[in-house]
């Protein structure tokens, strides 16, 4: 799984002129979901998301979490993050899961967050959206399942 997270203001998500998911502070989340993603990468992923420290304390520094400012979340499908431009000039998306197996866990990622008891907000799966966004900072963080499956498994990254 790989995830662009975005701290915003507010995002929300337009599709055909009608608002699909809006949030307030918290995190856009453009996830893309790969052929070989299991649900340890989707428990992984949420559990970093939620608890990651970008969010400013008292003092203006990145030291709170999604969860310890009561932030939401605007959670985007995008298999876009799985082009491979190394070859040609037309990007290459094989390493992106299937619709269907997309489709369902990209569910199944979403409801993992819910379970946590933040607002969870979505786009529309496979649609034509129009997502805009208020950045904070701006602060942008791209992460990966399977690199930071290879480094816990070296011991080289903590939780």
């Amino acid at each position: 799984m790989r995830v662009v997270l975005q701290r915003v203001k507010k995002a929300k998500v337009n599709i055909n002129g009608e608002i699909v998911g809006e949030i307030g502070a918290g995190f856009l989340v453009l996830a893309g979901i790969a052929q070989d993603d299991t649900l340890e990468d989707y428990r992984m992923m949420a559990e970093k998301i939620l608890n990651l420290r970008v969010f400013e304390d008292d003092a203006g520094k990145m030291n709170r979490s999604l969860i310890e400012t009561n932030g939401a979340l605007l959670v985007v499908s995008q298999f876009t993050l799985f082009a491979d431009c190394r070859k040609g000039r037309r990007p290459s998306f094989i390493s992106a899961a299937p619709p269907d197996k997309a489709s369902a866990d990209f569910d199944i990622f979403v409801n993992i967050l819910r379970e946590q008891c933040v607002k969870v907000e979505t786009g529309r799966f496979a649609a034509m959206m129009d997502v805009e966004l208020v950045n904070a900072g701006p602060v942008t963080i791209i992460m990966d399942s399977h690199e930071m499956r290879a480094l816990s498994r070296r011991g080289n990254i903590k939780n």
